[in-house]
């Protein structure tokens, strides 16, 4: 017997040190940052698995006892807990009769509150809660999962386009050194001349009223993309289909400011190499550097492209920094979906199922969806690092 296992030993051993092996080679190979990644993510899933076998949801027989304790309360035909009255006179009540268990009674009240609310579907669920995470949840928190990547993939991607577009917008506008349109409207009123004819009157209220409503269109767009998701989302859930995928992808480019923010930035980076030798040294050799006839439609395409003109090796270099504050923006854009998702209460979806556990105090399936998110963002790093090396060798061979 004892040779048996001094054997079976002795097999794991050695397909041990072939792994140890095969990784040391691996690692030899690859870049130290993803060396790094690779580790971060080993330690934070070690972490997690650690905590999740650690911290496993309360026992079935807690959450029944705790029904059963809330359930007197819940079955009161006189007492609608949903009502603040009855539920602030259920407290005062308890505090009467149990004036030394203050804590106590407010997390009775709370749970009595909670059991009255549910339906009998949820109760079920409230009740079965606390087994812990079995492989139906498994499955389906994985559909959720899936489904989060399919709505953050094309809300990344619109996102970044819509940074470039805006931020080249602004900096073709600067240059061609167009004032905002209320100041336009200003200088309009400003230079109008006295008309005592009727209908030579009437272009030029026309023409006013037309930069008027652009200035009021531009305020309008302006106050949406500042605006949090969770005031668009509650100012339209009732308007509109919003148990969508597609309404989710537009809340999630327009809202919390991500396309403002992001797009100042990548601003930033346009003007600055726009002040850089180069440039001057361009302008003197006759390189097209004028942005009065510069292309509009070029800056609304998908691939941008500005051949014969300055602003190509201006946009390439602000792109090829940008590159690395995709990771940022990543991070912003998944709690800015969390918040979508949240604040929609839309069953079935990552984020709303994540909100659900915390009520029922399943850390188990906490755990696990947080894991879920946290593979998403360091995924999208090491993509990110892929693509700024990529082309910084293309930098390099051109």
């Amino acid at each position: 017997m004892m040779v048996k296992i001094g054997s079976k030993l002795s097999e794991i051993k050695r397909h041990l040190i072939w792994f140890a092996t095969r990784l040391k080679k691996l690692v030899g190979t690859l870049p130290q940052k993803y060396v790094a990644h690779l580790c971060s993510i080993l330690f934070i899933g070690l972490l997690f698995v650690v905590c999740f076998l650690w911290i496993r949801s309360g026992n079935h027989t807690a959450r029944q006892q705790e029904f059963e304790a809330a359930s007197p309360y819940v079955n009161l035909s006189s007492l609608d807990l949903s009502q603040p009255l009855h539920k602030t006179l259920l407290k005062e009540s308890l505090q009467i009769f149990r004036p030394d268990a203050s804590v106590q009674n407010d997390s009775l009240v709370a749970r009595a509150q909670r059991y009255a609310a549910a339906d009998m579907a949820e109760l079920q669920a409230l009740l079965r809660s606390g087994t812990g995470m079995a492989w139906s949840d498994f499955f389906n928190i994985l559909g959720m999962y899936v489904s989060f990547i399919l709505t953050y993939l094309p809300v990344m991607a619109l996102t970044y386009y819509g940074v470039q577009t805006l931020a080249i917008f602004r900096f073709v506008q600067e240059k061609q050194q167009r004032d905002s349109y209320m100041a336009q409207f200003a200088q309009f009123i400003q230079n109008m001349p006295p008309y005592t004819d009727a209908s030579a009157l009437w272009p030029q209220v026309r023409a006013g009223g037309v930069l008027l409503l652009k200035a009021a269109a531009k305020g309008v767009l302006l106050l949406v993309l500042f605006s949090p998701a969770y005031v668009l989302s509650y100012s339209l859930r009732s308007r509109f289909d919003t148990d969508t995928f597609f309404f989710m992808i537009l809340l999630g480019v327009i809202s919390n400011g991500l396309l403002i923010t992001y797009a100042q930035k990548f601003h930033t980076f346009l003007v600055a190499e726009s002040y850089k030798g180069y440039v001057q040294t361009a302008v003197v050799k006759n390189l097209n550097a004028s942005y009065e006839s510069f292309p509009v439609q070029a800056i609304f395409r998908i691939r941008k492209q500005f051949p014969n003109h300055i602003f190509q090796h201006i946009y390439l270099n602000a792109r090829y920094q940008y590159i690395l504050t995709i990771k940022e923006q990543a991070s912003f854009l998944i709690t800015g979906l969390i918040i979508i998702e949240m604040s929609l209460n839309i069953h079935g979806h990552l984020a709303y199922e994540l909100l659900q556990n915390m009520l029922y105090e399943q850390y188990d399936i906490i755990l696990f969806i947080l894991m879920c998110l946290f593979l998403i963002v360091k995924f999208t790093e090491i993509s990110v690092d892929w693509w700024k090396d990529y082309e910084a060798r293309r930098y390099e061979n051109g």
